[in-house]
C-alpha cells in the first residue's frame, strides 16, 4: 500500500474516500478525525472493513507505526478498493493543521498550536 500525506488524504476524503481509524476504542473515543470510520486493528478481519459504496480507503493510526506494520493485512481487508496508509497518523493530521474531535483546524501558517504556547514563549523574549 502506498503511503500518503495528511494533505493528500484530506483531498481524497473531499472526493469521497473513507478514512479508517485502526486505533483501539479508547484511543478513538479520546480523539478522532471527524468522519473517520473506526475499525480497531484487533478486530479487523477479511469481512469487517468494507461497506457498500467504498472505493478508496485510507488507513491511519496514532503515528503511522501500526498501519505500516500491518499494511499487508489492511490491504487484504480492502479487497478491490484503492487503499492507502496515511503517514504519521492522526499526529501528522494535527501537525498539518486539520481538525480532530478534540481540536479545531488551524489556518495554514498559524503557529499558535498547543493553546498559544509558542506565542506566549516568544513574548517572553521580546523587549
Amino acid at each position: 500500500m502506498k503511503t500518503i500525506t495528511p494533505e493528500r488524504a484530506a483531498e481524497l476524503v473531499k472526493n469521497g474516500a473513507t478514512l479508517i481509524d485502526i486505533r483501539e476504542s479508547g484511543e478513538y473515543a479520546a480523539e478522532n478525525i471527524p468522519g473517520a470510520r473506526h475499525h480497531a486493528l484487533s478486530l479487523i478481519g477479511p469481512e469487517t472493513v468494507l461497506r457498500a459504496g467504498d472505493t478508496v480507503l485510507i488507513f491511519h493510526c496514532k503515528s503511522g507505526g501500526r498501519t505500516a506494520m500491518n499494511a499487508g493485512m489492511l490491504a487484504a481487508s480492502a479487497k478491490d478498493c484503492e487503499a492507502y496508509v496515511m503517514g504519521g497518523g492522526i499526529e501528522a493530521w494535527k501537525r498539518a493543521g486539520f481538525a480532530t474531535s478534540a481540536r479545531p483546524a488551524r489556518a495554514p501558517g498559524d503557529n499558535t498550536a498547543q493553546g498559544g504556547f509558542l506565542q506566549r514563549l516568544s513574548s517572553l523574549f521580546r523587549g
